[in-house]
């Protein structure tokens, strides 16, 4: 290249280093603007599992997204939603801002227009040929339409120079942010008029746009200055951030992402260095690549590592989406390869323990970046939503204390809702598995929502056909008849509804859950799971998705990983008393999370998460105490008989499960005292008898025979013998 002659029309230059030395062109090479990104992005590697092994579905269809079944109901009012506290950052001084010597680093210098790398401060690209300069065009003491006057470059962004300023006429700072990099003073007009538009944006949490303004030929948007410091400044001196901090920035922005879309505007290019934390609060602070969705000719940017892989062909709501879950990503690890093999993908939980640890979080993650958009959340409330949920977890856990919300897509714990005067030890069932809320905005509401108070399975069937056939397009109807079929064991008529269902919009989350439940039903808990497991990743932020990995995986004996999930549903939120049952009966199976043994503590513990207010309290109590005298696993001591003997005593229970109460526990205990596994003791009761055998059997005889009392002929009959076997032998 050096020595040609230069190719710009009546130039004589010659090439030298790359550019004329005449007019500093070199040879020009276009890009088209759906390559303007920061760096070249190239390909995506293999997708990645999580710490249980799981694999989300991907490109479920041939087709592309239709619908989207989840609620946009979301709660963001403050930082950290009122579940953690965080420390205010102290409001920086304007001016300590500057930079005084304001320079752009070698490394850091690339063409705007076509991404090459440039190794001069100004001049032209030697790829493409467009003009730049990296030293600021304004000094400190200039005005700009004089108002403004300039006191100095604060940072460098893709457009140029970003400015502090100081308002003279309404005495506030303000910041300077470039709209193009042009020579051409016409342009610089163009520019601005084009980004009038963001004058209508509005929001707490992003920063205020004031003014746009033309000085010479450059274009300016004046914004509001927010001291205070960015996520990237947080970040690079801190070191990865702790789960629950990294969780509210993310869950907080994400209101301004909502009001964004609604506007029918995307913000292209976030990243932590446009997020900044000041007085307790989370402000967008650059809009410069903020354009119109519907904009065929805008100016794309963003940068490599952030950028969703489709964003060069046009960026969506749901690609801004994907920049928000890179950036929850790079705040929590440090991720090897990122602009590389992680360029679009996560490492895996083996890679960073903190996915291993924090399985919601990680499937969140997963789906929030996934490859196909359509396999992403479909908007900014519903992923806030579902980051909400996954942060009460974190808390929760972190914490030992429950952080419990109702769920915007789930009824309660079904469980629950029953009778608490049934105290038949309680087994994993597909009945208690939540109920999905009925959409509102769907077809056949109304019918469903009639048709749903039937109690009959057969006639809410027929009553759901009906609404079928009025309202075809409608899913719930579908959906919602499905169930009822699964009642009355109609499982192929089912199943050919779910999958029709499915044909239309295969991102259904509701055709796993149903499907699931009918698998369940069947007793196919191992397919039952992994259709579950489907929900857990469309939905990582609800607990119901966890409670029915818990029961499928339970029902097929896969104790460990039931354990997990009935844990952490447990923890989180009491009130799903389904958890605390199932963990207590598998704990009760193979023992503590080691599996090494059986756990008969750890049991009664899980039982005590049941709240005092929950209508099956009395029945956990009851549940104490069957697991404390069991003796399927391991053989109970002293300590266990007395802990027993004070939940029965502490029962409000009367008639005929007090006395099955006690005759279990006497029977148990007698049983231990003959056999010599326990010995005498004299100064230990157990129901108020002495714990020896001649006490212990007068109370058994008299629990039989009040047994006795309250059952029919042949039982009582069968109950008086055994109370006459059991009874002390006396010499008369």
């Amino acid at each position: 290249m050096d020595g040609d002659r230069c190719t710009k029309n009546g130039c004589t230059g010659i090439i030298e280093d790359d550019y004329c030395n005449v007019c500093g062109l070199a040879a020009v090479k276009s890009v088209p603007s759906s390559q303007r990104l920061s760096a070249t992005i190239t390909g995506r590697t293999s997708s990645v599992t999580t710490g249980t092994g799981s694999s989300p579905l991907t490109n479920r269809s041939k087709g592309s997204r239709r619908t989207s079944t989840t609620s946009a109901r979301s709660s963001r009012k403050h930082l950290g939603a009122g579940l953690i506290t965080l420390p205010d950052l102290p409001s920086t001084e304007p001016e300590k801002a500057i930079m005084p010597n304001p320079m752009v680093p070698e490394n850091k210098r690339f063409c705007a227009n076509c991404n090459n790398s440039l190794r001069r401060e100004k001049g032209f690209c030697s790829k493409c040929g467009q003009k730049y300069s990296f030293t600021p065009s304004l000094s400190p003491g200039d005005l700009v339409i004089g108002q403004y006057e300039v006191k100095g470059a604060i940072a460098y962004g893709g457009l140029g120079w970003i400015y502090l300023g100081f308002d003279k006429i309404l005495s506030r700072y303000v910041v300077l942010k470039g709209l193009l990099n042009t020579e051409d003073a016409a342009s610089a007009a163009v520019a601005v008029a084009e980004r009038q538009f963001l004058a209508v944006v509005k929001h707490p949490n992003i920063v205020g746009i004031y003014n746009f303004v033309n000085h010479g030929s450059e274009g300016f948007i004046i914004m509001e200055y927010v001291g205070g410091k960015t996520l990237r400044e947080i970040r690079k001196s801190r070191g990865p951030l702790p789960v629950a901090e990294a969780i509210a920035y993310i869950h907080r922005i994400l209101s301004a992402f909502a009001y964004l879309h609604s506007l029918g505007l995307v913000y292209c290019d976030f990243k932590p260095d446009n997020i900044m934390i000041e007085g307790g609060d989370v402000k967008l602070i650059d809009l410069g690549g903020v354009r119109k969705i519907d904009d065929p000719d805008g100016d794309i940017y963003g940068t490599v590592g952030y950028s969703a892989p489709e964003a060069g062909e046009g960026p969506t709501a749901v690609s801004d989406l994907f920049t928000l879950g890179r950036t929850l990503a790079v705040l929590l690890t440090d991720i090897k390869g990122f602009n590389k093999e992680h360029l679009y993908t996560l490492p895996s939980a083996e890679e960073e323990p903190i996915f291993a640890e924090q399985e919601s979080l990680y499937r969140f993650l997963i789906k929030a970046t996934a490859e196909n958009p359509d396999d992403r959340f479909q908007s900014a409330d519903e992923m806030a939503d579902q980051l909400l949920g996954v942060l009460r977890e974190v808390v929760a856990i972190s914490t030992d204390i429950p952080r419990p919300s109702a769920s915007n897509v789930f009824s309660g714990d079904m469980l629950a809702l029953g009778n608490g005067n049934d105290f038949e030890p309680i087994k994993a069932d597909y009945q208690q598995l939540p109920v999905p809320m009925i959409d509102s905005e769907d077809s056949g509401f109304n019918a469903v929502v009639n048709a749903s108070a039937i109690a009959d399975p057969v006639k809410r069937a027929a009553s759901l056909k009906m609404a079928v056939k009025l309202y075809p397009n409608s899913a719930e109807a579908l959906l919602r008849l499905a169930n009822s079929l699964i009642d009355t064991f109609e499982y192929d008529e089912a199943e050919t509804i779910i999958a029709q269902v499915e044909t239309k919009d295969a991102w259904d989350w509701r055709i796993f859950w149903y499907r699931g439940r009918s698998l369940m039903r069947q007793s196919k808990p191992k397919e039952a799971q992994a259709a579950f497991d489907q929900v857990y990743f469309d939905l990582p932020g609800e607990l119901a998705p966890k409670l029915a990995l818990a029961l499928a995986a339970e029902q097929g004996e896969n104790y460990q990983l039931a354990i997990k999930m009935y844990n952490l549903v447990s923890r989180t939120d009491p009130g799903y008393v389904s958890a605390a049952f199932g963990l207590g009966r598998c704990l009760c199976a193979v023992g503590d999370t080691s599996g090494t043994f059986h756990d008969r503590n750890g049991a009664v513990a899980a039982l005590e998460r049941v709240p005092q207010s929950s209508n099956l309290f009395t029945r956990s109590r009851v549940e104490i105490a069957r697991t404390l005298i069991n003796r399927e696993q391991s053989i109970p001591g002293t300590q266990e008989l007395q802990a027993a003997s004070k939940a029965i005593e502490a029962l409000t229970l009367e008639g005929m499960d007090r006395y099955k109460l006690t005759k279990q526990l006497l029977e148990t205990a007698l049983n231990l005292l003959i056999s010599k596994t326990v010995k005498v003791a004299d100064d230990m009761q157990i129901l108020g008898q002495p714990f020896q055998e001649i006490h212990l059997r007068k109370g058994l005889e008299k629990a039989l025979r009040d047994m006795a009392h309250l059952v029919n002929k042949e039982e009582k009959i069968r109950l008086v013998d055994e109370a006459n076997r059991v009874r002390p032998r006396t010499l008369i």
